[in-house]
Formats: C-alpha cells, structure tokens, sequence
C-alpha cells in the first residue's frame, strides 16, 4: 500500500541537517507499516526494530543515564547484531511506552546524528506532556488515514488518479462519474489502511465495517490508560457525538450528558491529543495568518475518519448510499467531513471556520484555508450561486479574499462576475494542497 509519506520520509533521509524523527497520528493509520518499508526500501544496512511496548527488557537499557554511545552498546548486545551509523535505520516503535526512550532522541542528534533514527507511536502526546522535551533536537511528521488519492491507489486505480491529477478543467464526463463513484467508496470505507486492505482484496462491505467495529473498539479500549486524567463515560460520549456533530457547530454541553463542562472539555482534549478528533476553530478572514484570529471558544469537529464516522453514525446504508447527489448524502456531513479531512491531511491540521454573529443575522463559511498565499473560503455545498449568501457576504465584506470555493458532486466551473469558482469533491486535495 503506498503512502505519499514515503517522499517525506525519504527527503528527511537525506538532508544534511536530519534530526531523530517522530512520526505521530492515532491508532492503526499506518505508521508503523509505512516506517517498516521505507526501512526496507531505502536503506542498504538494517533496520533495527525495537517495539517498546512488547520489548520492556529494554526499558532498564535507558534507565542509567542517557550516554546513547553506551545505549546503543547495550542495545547491539540485547539484539546480537551491530548498529552501523550512516547506513542502518533504528526504530523505536511504540515508543511512548519508555518515557527515558523519548528523552534520548536529543541525545541521539548530539551525540550521534550520523544514525538515522526514528520513532513512532499513538497517544505520544500524553508521554510527551509528562517529560522534559526540549525544542529544536527533533523533527516531527505527522500521518493520517490515506486521503482519496491514496485511496485510489491502494485499490489499483491508477490511471484515474493520472487523469485527476493531470486534467485540465475540462475533465471527461466518464472521469467525473467514476470518480464520484470511488468517492461514495470511499465515504463508506474510509482511509483506515485495515479498512482498505479488506475491501480491496475482498470487495465486502460488510467485512469493512467488521474491521471499523474492531478499530473503534481499539480505540475504546485505549480509554483505560487515559484513565487517570478524566472519566471513562463521559469519553465514550464525547467520541460518539463528536461522530455525531461533524457539520455542526459544537458545543461542549452537547457532547455529554450528566457531566460538567469543564469534564467534557477535558475529555475533547484527550481524545485531540489522541487523534481522533480534530479541532477547526473560527478566524477571520481578514489577514494571515489565519491562526492569530483563531477563536477556540467556537469550534467544530473533524472526525479522524469518514468510514469511522459514517459506521459511529449508524448512517443507513441502503437508504442514504442511493442518493445520487454526495452532498444529500446523510445530509451532507459526509461531505463536510470528507472534504475537512482531506484538508487537515494536507495543512497539518491547521483549518479553520468563519463565522459572523450580528445582532440582526448570522452567517457561516464551512472552511477557511491558505492555497498558493491567498485565503480561500470554502462551503460544501449542493446548491446554485444563489443560495450561498454567507459565502457572499464572506467577499463582500473581506475584499482581500480574491475568490470563494464551492465544493460540490458537479463538474468544475467558474463565476467571475461573483468571484466564485466550483470544485468538485475529488479535487479538493489536487486545488489546495498542490501548491
């Protein structure tokens, strides 16, 4: 399964400045697999696995002191093999099971920068806030569930990614309805790499929501060790209205019941520093960047998956996949969170929301982000030009703002008298992220 974050991994190989990388993102997005073939791919030496969660003889290697020149003695002793900077690969996985492993990568850039070293793992946050970090020894990289083009790849579509990626605006009309129709896969299926395996060797839908029952179980069971900072009930309820919520502006009140703001706060944020949701705050449009008008007072949420949301959703297959517009399609959340997850893939999660309260009306863009230096709104939406009026007043009253988005299941097209421009679902990656 090839993953774009090869290319990362491979440019991080080979820059001169290279630090210890983390790679970071929730449960089963790949990380591991994606580290495993890189590793194989493009090193001519070893690659030097060490899974910190199974392997806890290891831990006390890490306990004496932090001299990595003694640490990687030891390590070559524990494995029966040698570590050789400059041509092997060492990968912690798991890595946030050995706190003192983390604090070592510093050293690992002081002491011996020529090993390429990496580590990965999940809830790598919770590890992160209980150590002394300092900033500036390491590189972080951050991995998602394969976006639609990935997608299209992993089940051997490669020619029409080609025709996406490479189309001009006039894409054929037999491209446009087939890329429709991955689409609706691909709101079912979603981005989890298990997920995708499944349906690409078996083409059962069914076998797909066994594999997403198991992950949000995974996910579940994870509770436990998030166990001292907040309670276990009042994190499944965040986890299921937050699949619930996508679309809508959030409240915390909203996201529980029976427990206080502050409870149901704290419960957001671990499941944010888990990965599972995401947080897309209101800013304004009225310059850059767009995070220093950033209010985390009003946010909404961007689930982690669209195949783990739609299945949290209990979304009923039958009735709602007939649809032939994607944006009736559970009345258009699906959307909003395919087309939100697709753009946290790309801008490293930083996306945001406008919204305008005023006495008299109210008005709300769906997305704000940044593309080639300009800021792009965003409203995922069916409807004709007409219909748009937050997008609207949105120009009319940010006049540094060239153009408004529409992302809808119609081919691309253009009003330049309104300053719109129509994208469809399957170009949201190709127009803002391919800067």
């Amino acid at each position: 399964m090839k993953r774009f974050i090869e290319q990362k991994l491979i440019a991080w190989k080979q820059a001169d400045s290279r630090k210890p990388l983390i790679v970071r993102g929730a449960r089963q997005v790949g990380k591991t697999f994606s580290i495993l073939q890189f590793g194989k791919n493009y090193f001519q030496g070893k690659v030097h696995v060490i899974d910190l969660e199974k392997r806890l003889d290891i831990h006390p290697v890490f306990e004496k002191n932090l001299d990595v020149k003694r640490i990687i003695a030891e390590l070559e002793l524990i494995l029966d093999t040698a570590i050789t900077p400059g041509e092997d690969l060492l990968f912690f996985d798991e890595i946030q099971s050995c706190p003192r492993a983390l604090m070592a990568l510093r050293y690992f850039y002081e002491d011996l920068p020529e090993l390429h070293v990496i580590a990965a793992g999940s809830l790598l946050e919770f590890a992160l806030k209980e150590i002394s970090f300092p900033v500036g020894r390491i590189q972080f990289l951050e991995m998602y569930p394969l976006t639609f083009s990935e997608f299209l790849l992993a089940l051997g579509k490669e020619r029409l990614l080609k025709a996406l990626h490479q189309s001009d605006e006039n894409i054929s009309e037999t491209a446009h309805q087939l890329l429709l129709q991955n689409i609706k896969d691909y709101f079912l299926i979603g981005g989890m790499p298990e997920a995708v395996r499944v349906f690409s060797e078996t083409q059962n839908y069914r076998r797909v929501f066994e594999i997403q029952e198991q992950l949000i179980e995974t996910f579940r069971q994870d509770f436990a060790k998030y166990a001292p900072f907040t309670d276990k009930r009042c994190l499944n309820a965040v986890l299921l209205n937050s699949a619930r919520m996508v679309g809508q502006r959030a409240k915390y009140n909203r996201l529980a019941e029976g427990f206080s703001n502050p409870t149901i706060k704290k419960a957001f944020d671990l499941l944010r520093m888990a990965r599972i949701v995401h947080k897309v705050p209101a800013a304004s449009p009225a310059g850059l960047p767009l995070g220093a008008s950033a209010n985390e007072r009003k946010f909404k949420i961007v689930f982690l998956d669209i195949g783990l949301m739609q299945f949290l959703n209990g979304v009923k297959i039958y009735r709602e996949f007939g649809k032939e517009d994607l944006l009736s399609i559970y009345n258009g959340a699906l959307a909003e969170q395919f087309v939100g997850q697709e753009l946290i893939a790309c801008k490293k999660g930083a996306l945001y929301f406008w919204a305008r309260e005023a006495k008299s009306s109210t008005a709300e863009v769906d997305y704000l982000t940044v593309a080639r230096g300009d800021i792009c709104p965003i409203e995922v939406k069916s409807g004709k030009a007409g219909r748009l009026k937050s997008l609207h007043l949105l120009l009319q009253e940010y006049p540094n703002v060239p153009k408004g988005y529409v992302v809808s299941s119609q081919p691309p097209a253009e009003l330049p008298e309104q300053k719109l421009k129509f994208i469809p679902l399957y170009e949201v990656e190709k127009y803002f992220c391919e800067d």
